[in-house]
């Protein structure tokens, strides 16, 4: 198991090892963005009633039919009221959109095509109204009971309008995970803390803890330890304890003082993989703890932190809820570049279309994976294989998006 897996290898294992996180009842209110966990069925036909779909009068066609054009007002009727009755092929009633057609009448002619004088409508002779027309048959968008959202799907705007015409006051979602995200090593400050020459500031928790909460996941602690290993051994339990889902930052490499991997062991993490044929993030480590729980440990330079969360936790986490993954995406390498040998490259990329509407992608290599500036302002990075060497303007690679 500690042999190097592939991109491809280390991304198939990461998805079947992730737990289901289980599904809670919200108000449909707190359902943007989630996903479902039940099918939702239509409460009632849609529309619940022949629906108006033009401000007019309504009319029994065969009265035109048969000649006639001028037509008495008998009523007015306006959205949310009950239907009234024609009573008689000479009359008409004044109609609003969105209100249910009159009972016998089967035609609306738009005010466009009408004359008023005083208490009866002329429909103009240009006019060719038929049986039906501006009526929004009962039921044609979809009958009682039908399947009008089904599991695993994305709440969205339209999704959520879907919802509410089901007369649903709450809705099974799946449940987001509790994540806790840790920053270890001795050298990390915090902004605003004082600092001295030999320290850096303390940056990848935030970008992942900010990148969490953007996607929905919004249970997140977030903690700064030591490297020290009693310490480690101790906060690093609790969390396993508190949270479903642990992403570490920094200590899993094969330094002194790379706690990570052996505290993992002792505390009953079960290893699935460490190490990745790729560049940058190559350390990268994840396991699997009883209980459903899930460890990955990602190398603490902070663009290996990102590249790393970006291509595997969060998918990984859209996964596990139950979600589609979301579509992949190519872009065209704007520029040739030569790749660096032999891993798999995730090259940070600025994407721009052109006219014609084609995506072209930018590179901005970091300098080092600890240049972190360097991806401010990028769209995210393209997985370049390990083979060619070489890839010329044009090349279509996958795009992840930050």
């Amino acid at each position: 198991m500690a042999d190097l897996r592939t991109v491809s290898e280390a991304e198939a294992l990461v998805r079947a090892h992730m737990p289901d996180f289980g599904a809670i009842d919200v108000p449909i209110a707190a359902a943007a963005g989630a996903v479902l966990r039940e099918v939702v069925f239509a409460e009632r036909d849609q529309p619940p009633f022949d629906r108006v779909t033009m401000d007019g009068i309504a009319i029994a066609h065969a009265a035109w039919a048969a000649g006639r054009r001028t037509f008495r007002i008998q009523a007015t009727q306006a959205a949310g009221h009950p239907a009234l009755t024609l009573e008689a092929q000479d009359a008409c009633i004044e109609v609003m959109t969105g209100t249910a057609l009159p009972a016998g009448s089967d035609c609306v002619v738009p005010v466009e095509e009408l004359a008023k004088d005083g208490d009866t409508m002329r429909i103009g002779d240009a006019a060719r109204p038929a049986p039906r027309q501006f009526v929004h048959a009962r039921g044609s968008d979809y009958a009682h009971g039908a399947d009008l959202l089904a599991r695993g799907t994305l709440v969205r705007g339209p999704e959520m309008a879907v919802l509410a015409s089901a007369g649903r006051p709450t809705v099974q979602i799946a449940r987001a995970p509790r994540v806790a995200v840790l920053a270890i090593g001795d050298e990390l400050v915090d902004a605003g803390a004082p600092i001295v020459s030999h320290q850096i500031r303390r940056s990848n928790d935030r970008a992942i803890v900010a990148s969490l909460r953007l996607h929905g996941i919004t249970e997140v602690a977030s903690e700064h330890l030591p490297d020290d290993a009693a310490v480690l051994e101790r906060r690093i339990g609790a969390q396993l304890e508190a949270a479903d889902l642990l992403i570490l930052s920094g200590g899993v490499s094969m330094g002194r003082f790379d706690y990570v991997p052996r505290i993992m062991e002792s505390l009953g993490v079960e290893l699935v993989f460490h190490k990745v044929a790729q560049k940058p993030g190559k350390p990268m480590w994840f396991g699997t703890h009883a209980g459903g729980k899930v460890v990955f440990a990602l190398p603490g330079n902070p663009v290996s932190t990102l590249v790393c969360f970006t291509r595997y936790v969060l998918p990984a986490i859209v996964h596990a809820l139950g979600a589609p993954p979301e579509p992949l995406t190519r872009v065209a390498l704007a520029t040739a570049v030569d790749s660096p040998p032999p891993l798999v490259w995730f090259l940070p990329v600025r994407v721009a279309q052109d006219e014609s509407g084609v995506a072209w992608a930018t590179p901005r290599p970091t300098n080092t994976s600890g240049d972190f500036a360097a991806l401010a302002g990028t769209d995210g990075f393209v997985e370049l294989p390990a083979e060619p060497k070489r890839f010329e303007r044009g090349y279509l690679a996958p795009l992840f998006r930050w």
